[in-house]
């Protein structure tokens, strides 16, 4: 079994950004039986296809590196890269280029919503973005892709693309490209702003106060979750209580996603109580729970040499495994390598 996966490189890490996705990727590796292997890399190439600072994207790939490690990804058991260190990825999607179809990239929801009215404004990157995310989980004989709602489409694009490949220039005995199969990770907890429990909690929010960083202090979160927005009534005993009270059902169930409890039983251990009390039992958990993130997060920001060493070694390891794939593609298309 070989999972690959891949995260947008943006900066300024967030509870949500943890508790939504990293927090999946960490259980995985740790539960992955002997022979089987992780290859979670940073999309800086993906990162690209829309307008974007040279110098936030340089600083973000850092970040989310740092963020990835702090958390729990650990390199000595899983591959951890940025795809601009392994080429192989760029030289896959020309290669496939010539299987994916326009139609089928018309198609991409993703692109109809990025591109909106203005299609004829937008990058090229854009357009084939899609048959970057086939050739990042082809070119390492991918079997199993986690994927959220969002991503069930691009996942299957990279079916297709596999399939007509291996149609065209292969055999049903000797295919080039293994079919990655989907896998649904756990349902993850939606986590909302501090300050208004009908939005997601997110790096763009002006206010910083909206949000838990990964490398905010302990002060700093007992002073968020204490200023967090909520009501005057106190907690239900029941979840039904929670219709229509989206700041208290986000703290709550932020209480249950870091304790790996529910919301039913957040509120059977606090149901009647006031956010008083509420609150700093929240901020203690959060900050239990993010202190050790925080200082390896801070650690290996200001280690630059550690951070460079842990991707470069990644990306050497993605390579080994990259290019066998690489050279049947060119192999299989009658392109002369010499």
């Amino acid at each position: 079994m070989r999972v690959v996966s891949g995260i947008q490189p943006t900066g300024n890490l967030h509870l949500g950004n943890y508790l939504g996705a990293i927090r999946n990727w960490v259980r995985m590796q740790d539960e992955m039986e002997e022979g089987s292997q992780c290859l979670f890399f940073l999309a800086d190439l993906h990162a690209i296809s829309m307008p974007h600072d040279p110098a936030e994207l340089n600083k973000g790939t850092l970040e989310m590196a740092a963020a990835l490690v702090a958390c729990g990804i650990d390199p000595a058991k899983s591959v951890v890269f940025n795809q601009a260190q392994v080429p192989q990825h760029a030289e896959l999607q020309w290669l496939l280029g010539g299987t994916a179809r326009m139609g089928w990239l018309n198609r991409m929801t993703q692109w109809k919503d990025k591109a909106g009215k203005n299609r004829e404004g937008q990058s090229v990157a854009l357009f084939t973005y899609p048959v970057l995310q086939a050739a990042d989980v082809l070119l390492y004989q991918a079997t199993h892709v986690p994927v959220g709602e969002d991503q069930k489409q691009h996942l299957e694009l990279a079916r297709d693309i596999a399939q007509k490949f291996n149609n065209d220039f292969a055999s049903e005995e000797a295919p080039v490209f293994t079919l990655p199969d989907p896998i649904v990770p756990p349902q993850a907890a939606r986590i909302m702003s501090l300050r208004d429990g009908g939005k997601k909690m997110s790096k763009s929010d002006p206010s910083d106060m909206s949000r838990i960083n990964l490398a905010d202090d302990a002060d700093e979160v007992m002073k968020k979750v204490k200023k967090a927005k909520t009501d005057p009534e106190p907690l239900p005993s029941e979840e039904k209580g929670l219709e229509d009270r989206p700041e208290a059902l986000n703290l709550v169930t932020i209480y249950a996603a870091l304790t790996d409890g529910s919301v039913e039983s957040v509120l059977k251990d606090f149901g009647g109580e006031g956010f008083g009390k509420f609150k700093p039992a929240l901020g203690e958990v959060l900050v239990e729970t993010l202190r050790p993130i925080s200082e390896r997060f801070n650690g290996l920001l200001e280690d630059r040499e550690a951070l460079d060493a842990i991707l470069a070694r990644g990306a050497s390891q993605a390579r080994e495994i990259a290019v066998p794939t690489l050279e049947k593609t060119y192999e299989a298309l009658g392109l002369v390598r010499g």
